[in-house]
């Protein structure tokens, strides 16, 4: 009987913590769109497993894609496929940029509070200096 409580409440807690996690915006399904068909042609749904999407979001966020141009279709015997155009590589490459960009961002802030953290020089050297001079002394 306390194992089957036990169950439910993990249970709650991972459906909670699943409500947490933010959904994708808009521009993060059509960046997932392009980095899918970055070298590839591909169909509606193996683009949906690759997003990890619906096909009806798939074929929404395709028609807005060829409305602007960035994706083209594609008829190979009987399927249809998807692929970028140069206008499209040029999009993703110019949003992966900008992602690495933010990144390294992110990470001079980080460097930088960590280098603000340090005593300055002089202040090492002084400290290296006592330290010298008590393990001379002992």
């Amino acid at each position: 009987m306390i194992l089957n409580s036990q169950m439910l409440y993990s249970k709650r807690d991972n459906t909670t913590a699943k409500c947490r996690e933010m959904r994708k915006s808009k521009l993060e399904l059509y960046e997932d769109i392009l980095s899918a068909l970055v070298d590839k042609y591909l169909s509606v749904d193996s683009l949906a497993f690759e997003c990890n999407m619906d096909c009806v979001a798939v074929n929404e966020r395709l028609d807005f894609l060829m409305k602007n141009r960035l994706v083209e279709k594609n008829q190979c015997d009987k399927k249809v496929l998807y692929s970028l155009t140069a206008r499209g590589e040029a999009i993703y490459k110019t949003l992966a940029i900008t992602k690495r960009l933010n990144k390294l961002k992110a990470s001079i802030k980080i460097i930088n509070k960590a280098l603000h953290a340090l005593p300055p020089p002089e202040e090492q050297n002084e400290e290296a200096a006592k330290r010298s001079r008590r393990d001379e002394n002992y």
